[in-house]
């Protein structure tokens, strides 16, 4: 069992940076695999990043300007966020499931959930 926590949300304007962090319990936290989804209000919850082992993956929308990184001492998965857009704007959720190979991108295949942190980034 797995029990994540963002934290790190908040109101940024249009070309600022925010760090979110994912916090989790559980002894065998390395062996899972993390990603950030968000979603914005009445639109589906989208892929952002995902880490799997040395596998990193990013959703087209935010490649070069985020950067997913993982501390194991601190059970923690972080989201860099750089550039920010409006179109940034969503509840952000990490997500995990048990390492395998290779990296998903689907929502449906991660079996723990954060309950989510509101990122707002204005024009």
């Amino acid at each position: 069992q797995v029990q994540l926590v963002e934290s790190g949300g908040g109101l940024v304007q249009a070309g600022g940076s925010l760090r979110l962090s994912c916090a989790a319990s559980g002894r065998t936290f390395s062996t899972y695999a993390v990603g950030w989804f968000r979603q914005a209000p009445g639109k589906e919850r989208d892929f952002v990043a995902v880490r799997s082992g040395d596998n990193i993956y990013y959703a087209d929308s935010v490649k070069g300007r985020f950067g997913i990184s993982r501390d194991n001492a601190r059970n923690t998965v972080y989201l860099q966020m750089n550039s920010l857009k409006p179109e940034d704007t969503a509840v952000y959720y990490c997500a995990a499931y048990r390492m395998s190979r290779g990296a998903k991108l689907s929502a449906d295949q991660y079996d723990y959930w954060g309950q989510g942190t509101q990122v707002t980034v204005s024009s």
